[in-house]
C-alpha cells in the first residue's frame, strides 16, 4: 500500500509522528496515518489564505471544471478506494462501494450548482440585487461514520462558492479522505484545498484559528457545543449537522410485515451507526406484537461479518470506544425491558447483532440517548397525540418517519413532528439538491442544494438605481 500524506500547500506531507489506522473487524492496524502537529495545521491554514484571492476570483465556471475531475478519478477508482473504506470503517464493501460512487454523485451534483446575481425587488427608483461572494478559508471536520459522504457534503460547495478549505476527517477513518485529498490537490491549484489528521487533539485549534472564516462540522451534539463556543469569540460562521434520537411513529393501519422490514433496514443501516438512523419506534398498541415479532425474527436472520466476506449485511462497530458504549446500553435495556438479540461475536473485531428492545419505558437510557449502534427500542402506544408527545419529548430534532397505509394520516402526524426533517412510509429519502439541517440540538445551519451552497458565501445587497 503507497504511504499516506497530509496535503498542505500543494504538497503531498509526512506528519511530524504516526499513529495506526485500526480496521474494526480484526482489530488489527490497517496503515500507518501522518499525524499533524499544530505547527503543520497552521502552515495549512496560511495556504489556504494564501491561495483564496486568486481562487475566489476565478469564473465560477472554472472553478466547477477543477472540481468536477475529483469526481472523475472517484470513479476510476472505485474498487481500491471501496477496499480501503471497508477495511478502515468496517462497513461490507457493497455498502462501501455505494458511499464512493454516491459520493461522486454529490460531488457532480453540488458542483453544477450556480451562484448567479439575483433582483430581490424593483421598482421605479431603480432594484435591489443580491450577490453572494466567498467567505475566504473554510474548516471542514468529517466523523467516521459515513466519512467520504460527509466530506463531499461540505468540500465541493465550499469551493464552487470560492472559499479555500483546510479539512480534518475522523481520526480513526482518515485514509480514504487523505487518498482523495491527494485528488483534490492534483486538479486545483496549490493551497486552495489542505487535509490534515490527528489524534482528536487539533479540533479546537482549528476552529478557534482566527484565519478560519467558518466551521463546517458533522459529528456529536457535545462537540457541536464545543465547536460553536470555539467559534464564537470571533463570530465565525458555523454549520452544525449533529446527533439526532430520531422517531419512527407508526400508524395502526400498517401491514406489519413490510413495515418491520423498514424499520429494521432504517434502524440498522450502517450498524446503526448514522445519525438519521431510526433510534426508536412508536408502535400501536394493536400491532405491537406484530411488528415486534417480525424484528425478531429480522434480527435473527441478519449476517453479521467481516465487511470482505461475501453476504456481509452488517459490519462491525467502527470503533472500541462506541462498542464498549453500546454493549453497555444493551446491558442495561436487559434489566428494564426485553432484549433479542445483540450478541457479541467470539471473534477479533467490535461486531455487536442487531438487537429489538421491546415492553421498554420511555426514561430509559436506550430510549432517552442516541445509540449509534445496531439498537432498536420499540415503544407501545394507544393514542397518536401521545405518540406524538413523546416522539417530540427530546432535545434533538433531526430527522424522524412516519408509517401508515393513509397518507393524509401520514402527513398530519409528520406535520406536528419536531425535527428538521420527516420521511412518509420511507427513510433517509436524500436527494442532493435538497437542502436539509436540523431542529433543536441537533444542529444548524443548511446542507446540500442551493441552501446549502448559500452557507459558504456572504449574502451582499447591492440598490441599482434606475
Amino acid at each position: 500500500m503507497a504511504p499516506f500524506h497530509l496535503v498542505i500547500g500543494g504538497e503531498l506531507v509526512a506528519g511530524v509522528r504516526s499513529m495506526p489506522v485500526i480496521n474494526p473487524a480484526t482489530e488489527a492496524p490497517v496503515a500507518e496515518c501522518p499525524r499533524a502537529d499544530e505547527a503543520q495545521l497552521n502552515a495549512a491554514v496560511a495556504a489556504a489564505k494564501a491561495a483564496f484571492p486568486a481562487w475566489a476570483a476565478l469564473p465560477i465556471a472554472d472553478r466547477r471544471a477543477h472540481i468536477i475531475k475529483v469526481a472523475e478519478e472517484m470513479e476510476a477508482r472505485l474498487e481500491e478506494l471501496s477496499r480501503l473504506l471497508t477495511a478502515e470503517q468496517g462497513k461490507p464493501l457493497d455498502k462501501a462501494m455505494e458511499e464512493i460512487s454516491g459520493s461522486a454523485f454529490i460531488l457532480r451534483a453540488l458542483a453544477g450548482l450556480d451562484l448567479p446575481d439575483r433582483t430581490v425587488q424593483e421598482g421605479a427608483g431603480g432594484r435591489f440585487v443580491e450577490q453572494r461572494y466567498p467567505l475566504g478559508v473554510v474548516a471542514t471536520i468529517m466523523p467516521w461514520n459515513f466519512p467520504i459522504s460527509l466530506l463531499m457534503v461540505k468540500a465541493p460547495a465550499a469551493l464552487l462558492a470560492g472559499n479555500t478549505v483546510v479539512a480534518k476527517p475522523a481520526p480513526t477513518t482518515p485514509l480514504v479522505s487523505l487518498r482523495i485529498a491527494e485528488m483534490f490537490n492534483r486538479y486545483l491549484p496549490a493551497g486552495v484545498f489542505n487535509m490534515i489528521a490527528d489524534a482528536n487533539d487539533l479540533g479546537g485549534v482549528l476552529t478557534a484559528h482566527p484565519d478560519i472564516a467558518k466551521v463546517s462540522f458533522t459529528g456529536s451534539t457535545a462537540t457541536g457545543r464545543k465547536v460553536m463556543a470555539s467559534a464564537s469569540s470571533l463570530l465565525k460562521r458555523i454549520t452544525l449537522e449533529l446527533g439526532g434520537n430520531d422517531a419512527a411513529i407508526v400508524l395502526d393501519d400498517v401491514d406489519p410485515k413490510s413495515v418491520a422490514k423498514s424499520l429494521f433496514e432504517g434502524a440498522m443501516v450502517n450498524s446503526g451507526q448514522v445519525c438519521l438512523a431510526i433510534k426508536r419506534a412508536y408502535v400501536h398498541d394493536s400491532q405491537y406484537d406484530a411488528i415486534c415479532d417480525e424484528l425478531a425474527a429480522l434480527a435473527k436472520l441478519a449476517v453479521v461479518d467481516e465487511g470482505t466476506q461475501q453476504g456481509a449485511q452488517y459490519g462491525p462497530l467502527q470503533n472500541k470506544a462506541q462498542y464498549d458504549k453500546v454493549r453497555e446500553m444493551i446491558a442495561e435495556a436487559t434489566e428494564r425491558g426485553t432484549v433479542i438479540g445483540g450478541e457479541t461475536l467470539d471473534r477479533p473485531g467490535y461486531f455487536i447483532r442487531p438487537a429489538i428492545v421491546r415492553d421498554i419505558d420511555d426514561d430509559a437510557r436506550i430510549v432517552r440517548e442516541e445509540q449509534f449502534g445496531p439498537v432498536l427500542p420499540v415503544l407501545r402506544y394507544s393514542d397518536v397525540d401521545d405518540a406524538i408527545a413523546r416522539a417530540n419529548d427530546t432535545d434533538q430534532g433531526l430527522g424522524g418517519t412516519v408509517w401508515a397505509g393513509d397518507t393524509a394520516r401520514a402527513l398530519a402526524v409528520a406535520s406536528r413532528m419536531e425535527t428538521g426533517m420527516v420521511w412518509i412510509n420511507s427513510h433517509m429519502n436524500i436527494n442532493p439538491f435538497v437542502p436539509m439541517g436540523g431542529a433543536k440540538q441537533s444542529g444548524m445551519g443548511q446542507e446540500l442544494g442551493q441552501a446549502g451552497l448559500e452557507e459558504f458565501t456572504q449574502r451582499r445587497l447591492v440598490f441599482v438605481p434606475a
